[in-house]
């Protein structure tokens, strides 16, 4: 009856269960933290707040203060009753009120506390475990014996009755203890399995989110990079619109002047004509022969006919100067061309230079450096370590060791291709040595009418052909990315190969089946 009343006086008056971080208010009363705060959240909107037990009113919301006693007995009776709270089972024979179960008996099918356990027979068919509603659980239904072991074979608990007459006589058995321990190690085994996945997955997520805000950052650069660009571009569009209109009213301007001019000259030519033929008229008119003669006469208009056909033909001829205006056009663009292209994500291109001292004694190398040919005729050069000699190869002067590259390679002139990236240390003879066979190196191939991409020894089909002449390789060192694009219209984007490129530089490297490839050119901007 004690620790009955004692339960009681532990409840919350809120939710009615045994007091989780009680506090108290100024009025006395008591609370679980919690419940306090949501009945105190619940009064915010009416302007006063209130005791829910003593209906004590607070103008201001109340301090919360912890009352350590509670707590510090809260626990205590947690710790010595903690199935209470945790399994709900009570004792069988405390009629009057509920009292916390301690131990369960499989033999009686009861639970006891801790004053009829003291009473309860200690004889060994007693078995006494956990507190339980589920006794019925521990015993089999064919026998209604407790069980003792575990059928390994079947997988299942079985009672003494079932050991000797049951199905499984002559099973391989075990005691429930040594059953439950061999379980219990695997779970163990298992849980640490599913720790390490989960560490491994949770370094996973985090280092996907990092990858997420580097992707996020950079595209917020690049996008401030092309929104200010593309204002540049309308700026400097707008003023070239300007200048060109400028120079068209100019040239309209001068010529309308100049027209205008050379209209009233004519106009005053007109009135000159008619005043004359008004006077000739008069003459025509009179009967007198003698003042028709004795009449001065100038109707000789021949001199200024060569003079006037001159000024028409110049004034005729005149017209809008379309080329200096196309001109203005055209260097306007121009310029701002060469303005984007300065600030473009990829910058002009620089060579890329073959090193013939790689190269394959049946591969000839252009004089400059960047076209290399398939030959039948060998080349005659020394066999040097650092030469490939199986198969027809060759690797760039150039090393990349940090930044971002980007280049194009020529294929017009070959039908069985590759091209890619390699490390100095990649073999140049025996079996492992071609670009895309070994691990030192990445590679976009082409033979037999269809492109592979390649990387240690393992080669990809890719779905669709190059169908131009070019092909781009992009290389992002530090992000250990390198992509191959089909430079047609639009670009299309074959393959990437990402990889963590810090080992050794990385050199641009060809295979040459037949014909001959050519590089075009390297670009590179190391803010991208």
């Amino acid at each position: 009856m004690a620790s009955a009343d004692l339960r009681k006086e532990l409840d919350c008056s809120i939710c009615l269960s045994i007091y989780t971080d009680p506090v108290t208010l100024r009025c006395g009363h008591n609370f679980c933290r919690l419940c306090i705060d949501q009945v105190l959240d619940t009064q915010k909107g009416a302007g006063v707040y209130s005791c829910p037990e003593c209906r004590e009113e607070f103008q201001e919301r109340p301090a919360l203060q912890r009352n350590i006693t509670l707590c510090n007995i809260v626990e205590s009776f947690r710790s010595a009753q903690p199935d209470q709270e945790e399994t709900g089972v009570f004792c069988t024979y405390c009629i009057h009120s509920p009292v916390a179960a301690v131990m369960s008996c499989l033999m009686c099918d009861a639970s006891l506390c801790d004053n009829h356990l003291r009473v309860h027979s200690k004889s060994p068919e007693h078995v006494l475990c956990d507190p339980t509603t589920s006794l019925e659980n521990r015993k089999c239904s064919i026998h209604t014996e407790l069980y003792k072991y575990y059928c390994t074979v079947d997988s299942a608990c079985i009672c003494v009755s079932c050991r000797l007459d049951g199905d499984h006589q002559g099973h391989k058995v075990e005691t429930l203890d040594e059953a439950s321990e061999k379980k219990k190690q695997k779970i163990r085994n298992d849980l640490q399995e599913l720790i390490t996945k989960t560490e491994e997955t949770e370094k996973e997520v985090q280092r996907l989110q990092e990858n997420k805000r580097k992707v996020h950052k950079k595209s917020s650069g690049v996008t401030e990079r092309v929104t200010g660009l593309f204002r540049d571009l309308r700026r400097q569009l707008d003023d070239l619109e300007k200048r060109v209109l400028r120079e068209v009213s100019r040239q309209e301007e001068q010529l309308s002047l100049a027209l205008a001019d050379f209209i009233q000259q004519l106009e005053i030519k007109k009135a000159e004509l008619s005043r004359k033929m008004c006077h000739i008229e008069e003459l025509c008119n009179m009967t007198d022969p003698l003042t028709v003669l004795q009449e001065s006469h100038t109707g000789d208009l021949c001199d200024t006919e060569e003079g006037d056909k001159e000024d028409r033909e110049r004034h005729d001829g005149r017209d809008l100067d379309v080329a200096l205006i196309s001109h203005t056009l055209h260097t306007g663009l121009s310029d701002i061309i060469a303005g984007v292209t300065g600030g473009c994500i990829i910058q002009e291109a620089t060579d890329i230079l073959l090193d013939i001292n790689t190269a394959h004694n049946n591969l000839h190398i252009s004089d400059d450096m960047q076209i290399v040919s398939r030959s039948d005729i060998s080349q005659n050069r020394p066999q040097t370590p650092e030469r490939f000699q199986r198969y027809p190869q060759v690797i760039s002067r150039q090393s990349f060791s940090s930044g971002r590259h980007y280049w194009e390679v020529d294929v017009s002139k070959s039908e069985r291709w590759g091209a890619g990236m390699c490390y100095p240390s990649i073999a140049r003879k025996g079996e492992q040595s071609p670009i895309g066979d070994n691990n030192k190196s990445w590679c976009l191939l082409r033979y037999n009418n269809q492109c592979y991409v390649g990387h240690d020894n393992t080669e990809i089909l890719l779905p669709d052909n190059v169908s131009s002449n070019r092909v781009g390789i992009y290389l992002d060192y530090e992000a250990g990315r390198l992509s191959f694009y089909d430079l047609c219209v639009p670009i299309r984007h074959l393959h990437t190969f990402t990889a963590n490129f810090t080992s050794e530089p990385l050199h641009a490297a060809l295979w040459v089946g037949e014909g001959s490839i050519k590089i075009c050119g390297e670009r590179s901007n190391q803010k991208m």
